[in-house]
């Protein structure tokens, strides 16, 4: 039957939806955890009831559906501009093919016991105690997305990451306190850096230019941003341009965890 031809998988077929399935979960992965998930999900929605009409031969609503994603695509690009923007400079991030973790971006399973080289916890202790002596500091912590067109706006370093330095160098009389300090495979690789700074208007009037430079360096890329207010003391976690709530350090370590493998 003609109806059942579309079960006649040939070897390109199976190739397709391999590659399909890959470039979804990739974008999955760029808007997770904003609010451009939900737009995504919608998508794929009416993407999967368009082609169902087309399998059915349902051409009046088929045209009507199909009509619909053609036109939207435009919109689309407008809505999804600082993901589109990030999936660009993960794929051609200068870094992308050297990096040790390479396999281990083409995996859809992570593994039992994956964890992140980062330690999570020192830059959080260093964080509690800067933040009960309300220390202003800005740690951008890099994932897929080169950060050299920042690091070199600062003073290059390569120390591992530990609470001392980390404190140190964002004590008010320290020379490097000014500007982020950038962190690569738990090394803090550049302070003093320089980072570009949001124009979203939808940020509260209570935050300043830290809080505004971790939104707009975690827009135009997918790096993680932790603030500590000179002001409050609070400890803000920023990624894909959001504020990411927590309750307590230890819940936001293990989302950092999360976010880093």
């Amino acid at each position: 039957m003609d109806f059942l031809n579309f079960l006649d998988f040939k070897i390109t077929d199976i190739l397709d939806i391999i590659l399909v399935a890959v470039l979804l979960y990739y974008i999955y992965k760029l808007v997770r955890g904003s609010v451009a998930i939900n737009i995504f999900i919608g998508i794929v929605i009416i993407w999967g009831f368009w082609k169902l009409t087309e399998l059915l031969d349902m051409e009046m609503i088929s045209s009507m559906v199909g009509g619909f994603m053609q036109v939207g695509l435009i919109a689309l690009i407008i809505v999804f501009q600082q993901e589109i923007r990030k999936f660009l400079l993960m794929i051609g991030s200068t870094n992308f093919a050297n990096k040790r973790n390479f396999i281990r971006r083409f995996r859809f399973l992570k593994p039992d016991g994956d964890t992140t080289s980062t330690d999570i916890n020192a830059i959080l202790e260093a964080c509690e105690i800067m933040g009960r002596s309300k220390t202003g500091a800005i740690i951008v912590i890099k994932r897929n997305n080169s950060l050299d067109f920042i690091k070199s706006s600062g003073d290059t370093m390569h120390a591992e990451v530990n609470q001392p330095l980390l404190r140190s160098i964002f004590f008010k009389n320290s020379p490097l306190h000014d500007g982020a300090a950038v962190i690569e495979d738990n090394y803090i690789v550049a302070t003093r850096v320089i980072l570009p700074v949001s124009n979203e208007r939808s940020i509260p009037l209570r935050f300043g230019l830290r809080h505004r430079a971790a939104v707009g360096i975690t827009e135009r890329t997918d790096a993680l941003a932790l603030v500590v207010s000179e002001e409050t003391g609070n400890i803000s976690y920023i990624k894909n341009g959001e504020f990411a709530l927590f309750n307590d350090i230890a819940e936001l370590g293990n989302m950092i965890k999360e976010d880093l493998t």
